[in-house]
């Protein structure tokens, strides 16, 4: 299928049922869908080549959505621009992707005129949401084009989407992902996710669609379901709409969980309506998943990918954090699940061989899930994408049951006296500390052991906790050597978008004027 087929089929099946509601307005399969194919016929009549790149500088917004089905549906491909990211990330994607054409709303007219001077590639500005200086509002620019699908030839393998990826060092890299890759993200998830015929999908796209809950809206609109569109994911509307449109599925990333799980109360609301709550993007506490468990149901569903292998190596289903009617042990519950079946996982040691269960290395994934490469960049394309294996950069191992274990970034591994000591397992130590709202365990400059183990710690609000108690409670559950030396407390972690916590960033305070041989 091409991407476009999947809001289609929906279309196609229930043309006047709603397909986004955002702000109390819904708008219909045949309003976004009618819309989309202007957009298509603007750009294939303004001469826009196949996989041509077309960038979206919006926040969360059905008519942004429409933009990039337009792109799709005149077989271009979509290039999701931060728009919390600063002037200089912008112009960078923009630029280096190649991208040609830009909707972007009014909100971002001020740096859009900044910019356009220094964009020389992009033939086409266009204004989403109403007029801007030099720009054509969407509604002029594609009002007189027809509403019929343009008959586009498709090859499985032409990239519909160049999404940025910083990893952990250098200047963002672009993602190619295809067709194929991600109509197998949207085989994974519909196998994981189940209905009974008579319930229609409900999806709260609360994170960015840019990122995660762009593409997880996909499987929503194929079903015919209904996407529910908040502009930011604020704890108190995430929870009205959740009671008032009775939300199947949506997804967060856990330090937005941890906020929802803070409001005071929240036992009382009404999750009755809720199948499937998917969390990832970032390591969960496996204590604020058992109350997060208490509080929403036997709905929580982890989820492990990569923007090189899209949002579904492996999904962890709500039936697997229980055995026998119990909750299963924290063991199975810090897993990411089994690897989804359209696609090969091991565990790679650094020669490239196959790790016997229980061994630790690198996860490789293969498969039609996995990226085209790295736009313009071979070389990097060739380091991570070896004899068909993708490289993940993730340490982990696979359990007797075959539940997939991350045990940290390989990167953010930490050698501290000749002993390797991952982050992950002392974090998930200090997160269960009930003064602790988040943590990020980093290796830091030490003159005797090379690197010493910190964690910086960001507290619940009120709370307080000596540095000294937390690396006790570490030192009883994982040993002296596992242990931080030092605790430093922040308001707030430096997090991106989507709510990863940036290690990187919290390295470099440390590490000014000092190489890092890891």
């Amino acid at each position: 299928m091409a991407m476009i087929d999947f809001f289609d089929r929906g279309w196609r099946s229930h043309p006047r049922r709603p397909a986004f509601v955002m702000d109390e307005r819904a708008r219909t399969y045949d309003e976004i869908g009618e819309l989309s194919c202007r957009i298509a016929h603007g750009l294939l009549a303004a001469g826009f080549a196949r996989e041509a790149k077309g960038a979206v500088l919006a926040g969360n917004d059905p008519g942004a959505w429409a933009c990039t089905l337009g792109l799709w549906r005149a077989g271009m491909a979509w290039v999701p621009v931060n728009p919390r990211g600063t002037p200089q990330e912008c112009q960078y994607v923009v630029d280096s992707f190649d991208c040609e054409a830009i909707f972007f709303q009014r909100a971002f007219a001020p740096l859009v005129a900044a910019l356009r001077d220094k964009l020389e590639k992009v033939k086409l500005w266009v204004c989403i949401d109403g007029d801007a200086e030099g720009a054509p509002s969407l509604e002029a620019w594609a009002g007189a084009q027809s509403a019929t699908r343009p008959e586009i030839a498709v090859d499985l393998d032409d990239v519909v989407m160049v999404a940025a990826t910083g990893g952990t060092t250098g200047m963002p890299k672009g993602v190619m992902n295809t067709h194929r890759s991600v109509q197998t993200f949207v085989a994974h998830y519909m196998m994981a996710i189940t209905y009974p015929c008579d319930v229609v999908p409900v999806n709260l796209a609360a994170a960015p669609m840019t990122h995660t809950a762009g593409i997880l809206s996909l499987p929503t609109s194929a079903r015919g379901g209904t996407v529910v569109v908040l502009s930011k994911p604020d704890p108190a509307a995430l929870l009205a709409a959740i009671a008032k449109h009775r939300v199947t599925e949506f997804f967060l990333p856990p330090t937005v969980i941890y906020r929802l799980l803070d409001i005071p109360g929240i036992e009382r609301a009404d999750f009755s309506s809720l199948r499937y709550f998917m969390y990832g993007a970032a390591p969960m506490s496996v204590d604020k998943l058992k109350r997060a468990i208490e509080v929403f149901g036997p709905v929580m569903t982890g989820g492990y990918g990569q923007t090189e292998a899209p949002a579904s190596i492996a999904y962890l289903r709500p039936d697997e954090h229980f055995v026998d009617g119990k909750l299963a042990s924290d063991a199975r519950l810090t897993s990411v699940g089994r690897p989804n079946p359209l696609i090969r996982v091991e565990i790679l040691d650094a020669e490239g061989r196959v790790l016997s269960t229980g061994e630790s290395g690198e996860i490789c994934v293969r498969g039609d899930l996995v990226m085209k490469g790295y736009y313009k960049a071979p070389d990097k394309t060739a380091e991570t994408i070896v004899d068909g294996w993708l490289h993940t950069g993730d340490v982990g191992h696979l359990d007797d049951e075959g539940y997939l274990h991350i045990t940290d970034r390989r990167k953010d591994m930490i050698i501290s006296g000749g002993f390797n000591i991952y982050p992950g397992e002392i974090e998930q130590v200090i997160w269960s500390h009930p003064a602790v709202q988040d943590c990020a365990v980093i290796g830091v400059p030490d003159n005797e052991w090379g690197e010493a183990v910190k964690a910086v710690v960001e507290l619940k609000p009120g709370a307080t906790v000596d540095g000294a108690e937390l690396i006790a409670l570490c030192k009883a559950r994982l040993g002296s050597v596992k242990a931080p030396k030092s605790v430093d407390t922040v308001a707030a972690l430096p997090r991106s978008s989507v709510g990863k916590v940036l290690k990187k960033d919290l390295r470099e305070a440390y590490w000014q004027g000092i190489e890092r041989r890891i």
